[in-house]
């Protein structure tokens, strides 16, 4: 049940996490550039954060490694920002979500371990339902350059680093804690490479905060604080393979909010990448189920 709960907050924060190009693409139909809401996103979350820990924790605990493990989420949040700029949001999602089988192999060499068979068999699943989920089978998809698509890789492998070093550095210092000497590093490059104008130039009270209000919660706090809870329960390859979550989330937003048209075939590939989600935990129960009951049992039941 402990594992299930885990499972959930990984899943949560990735859905959480999906929602970003969405309200980026709104921002940026709204006049702002994307460095102002990507920075407002790290600024407003850090914020957040750190009323979290003035509220509910009082220790000081920490460690320089978080701090160094806070240049991954930065470099998500930038790499990620050029790609949803470059490319359709359907074609950005798409290339962070390799992500993925990214975090899977990195876990597989760091621990010099081949992946398990539900592991390997959830990748194929998942990959089959992202080249369907995002439309890249369409012929209306375009407006694909090849800077988008550099961006959008390195932001998969960012992100990955992400999820890897989030379950397994400083694991006994509180979440909230962790989440927020994280962020602090993650904020102060962002604002180095995009510039903190926005804090001071008037933009914040213009209508900034409409969009780096719901981005830092949606991007910084809910994700970071459930990765820090979840990930070290569950491990880095399970918990990139729950982040696929982020696509199906990513697909339902745009429609729901931008209104985009999604195909039946994008729809079945959403269905195929829940199902990869959740392969993991379904594959081993139905390989129980049907496997042969031991001898003792069947005479039991005689």
């Amino acid at each position: 049940m402990r594992f299930l709960k885990y499972a959930l907050l990984v899943f949560l924060g990735a859905c959480s996490y999906g929602s970003l190009s969405t309200i980026i693409k709104l921002g940026m139909n709204d006049g702002f550039k994307m460095q102002q809401l990507v920075g407002s996103q790290y600024f407003f979350g850090w914020c957040m954060l750190l009323l979290l820990v003035l509220l509910f924790s009082r220790k000081k605990l920490g460690s320089l490694s978080l701090l160094g493990a806070g240049i991954t989420i930065s470099l998500t949040g930038i790499f990620y920002g050029y790609a949803v700029e470059e490319l359709p949001a359907s074609i950005a999602i798409v290339l962070l979500f390799q992500f993925t089988w990214i975090g899977v192999i990195l876990e597989a060499v760091v621990d010099r371990k081949f992946p398990s068979r539900e592991k390997c068999i959830s990748m194929i699943i998942l990959l089959i339902g992202t080249i369907l989920a995002g439309g890249i089978l369409e012929p209306s998809v375009g407006g694909i350059t090849a800077k988008g698509v550099i961006f959008g890789l390195m932001s998969a492998v960012s992100f990955a680093l992400y999820i890897f070093v989030s379950g397994r550095v400083a694991t006994q210092v509180p979440a909230v804690n962790k989440s927020l000497y994280m962020t602090t590093s993650a904020m102060i490059i962002i604002l180095i490479v995009f510039s903190p104008s926005f804090i001071y130039d008037g933009a914040i009270a213009e209508g900034l905060w409409k969009f780096g209000l719901p981005l830092g919660l949606l991007g910084i706090v809910i994700p970071v604080l459930f990765f820090s809870i979840g990930v070290p329960k569950l491990g880095s390859g399970l918990g990139a393979i729950l982040g696929a979550a982020e696509l199906p989330a990513a697909v339902v937003a745009s429609v729901l909010v931008l209104h985009e048209e999604v195909s039946v075939l994008r729809w079945v590939g959403i269905i195929v990448v829940l199902l990869g989600i959740a392969t993991p935990q379904l594959l081993p129960v139905w390989i129980r189920k049907k496997s042969p009951k031991p001898l003792l049992h069947q005479v039991e039941e005689l």
